[in-house]
Formats: structure tokens, sequence, C-alpha cells
């Protein structure tokens, strides 16, 4: 009995040690005083979904959120909040920028055409999503390269843990923030940096 009350313990420990180390990685926000980066942003490229190519230094004087995004996952109802964010700041200055990822959980698993259909039928989005995209790893796209890595955007290094993960950058073209998945697109922070507060 005492054993089968040890292990019990144990378990119980090791659980509430994984539920913090998950909390912390989805909830883990960084935040950066505006500075020049090392390599330009609005120097890089992206393909959009459509397969278009969408270069950045078309957001210059834009505010930019970028975040991977997944059709299968816990926090795909972001969508949801991040369309409504696009309709209200969208037309002042806000730009959205959605990158399929299918490197977390695999829940990302499908063609251009079953994301797009995906995010049309059950959010109606209509901000910019891109073409699917390794945000981490051998194949890490340039993109995301420059926001995880301070030798590039001049702010910090950071480690993409799961899908919805939130990049602010300002009209200069400067990493202001880092934000993790929990993070609420409607939530005041984002609120405030849409609105150019």
């Amino acid at each position: 009995m005492k054993l089968m009350m040890n292990t019990f313990l144990i378990v119980l420990v090791l659980v509430g040690v994984g539920a913090l180390v998950a909390w912390k990685a989805f909830n883990a926000n960084h935040h950066y005083t505006p500075q020049p980066a090392m390599a330009s942003f609005h120097d890089l490229v992206a393909t959009t979904l459509e397969g278009d190519e969408f270069a950045f230094d078309q957001l210059a004087g834009k505010r930019v959120l970028i975040v991977n995004t997944a059709s299968k996952c816990g926090f795909t109802p972001q969508y949801e909040s991040l369309e409504t964010l696009h309709q209200r700041y969208g037309d002042q200055g806000l730009v959205i920028l959605g990158f399929p990822c299918n490197q977390f959980g695999k829940q990302e698993p499908g063609s251009s055409d079953d994301i797009r259909s995906f995010c049309s039928k059950n959010y109606g989005v209509s901000f910019q999503m891109m073409e699917k995209i390794d945000v981490k790893g051998d194949n890490q796209h340039s993109v995301y390269a420059w926001l995880t890595r301070k030798e590039l955007n001049g702010a910090g290094d950071h480690s993409v843990r799961w899908n919805f993960h939130k990049f602010l950058v300002n009209e200069q073209g400067e990493l202001v923030a880092a934000l993790g998945s929990g993070a609420d697109p409607l939530g005041d922070e984002i609120l405030s940096f849409a609105a150019g507060r």
C-alpha cells in the first residue's frame, strides 16, 4: 500500500511538472525596446498560399503580426479572433500573416487548397495566409530564421514551441514582442499594438 501511495505521489509530481512546463511554453512572452535589426525585415520574401511571391518591402510603415497556424490544434479557434483583429485594424496599418506549419503534432497535414478551404469555410479568414513552411529545424523558412535569431532580428533568440506563437514587428521592421500560443489575439497587449498605441 505504501509503495502504491509513493508511486501515485511520484506520478502526481511528474504530471504537475509537465503541466507547468507546458503552461510556460504556451504563455512565454518576451518584449523588447524597439531597436534596429541586424538584417532588414523588409528585405524578406515569402510565398502566399496561392503561390505568389510576397515581398516584405510592402510592409514598411505597417505593424505586422506573424503567427504559425494549424487546422487541427486546440488553439485553432484563434483564427476567429485573428480575423476579428484584421477586420478592426487592417485599414489602420495592421497586417496579419499566417504561416501554416505541420511541425507540431502534425496538426496541419493538408495541402494549400485544403488549408484555404478550411480557413474560409470555418473562420472566414481574409487576412494574408502564406504557404505551409517549417518554422524550425534544417528547413526553417528565412522569415522564421529572422524572427527567432538575435543575430538577425537584433532583439532576441526565440524557440517556437507550438502552433499559434505570435511575433509583433513595428512599422520600422523592428521585433517588439514574441508571444506564446496562449496569447489572446484580442487581449489588451495585441489590441494596443494593432491600434498603434
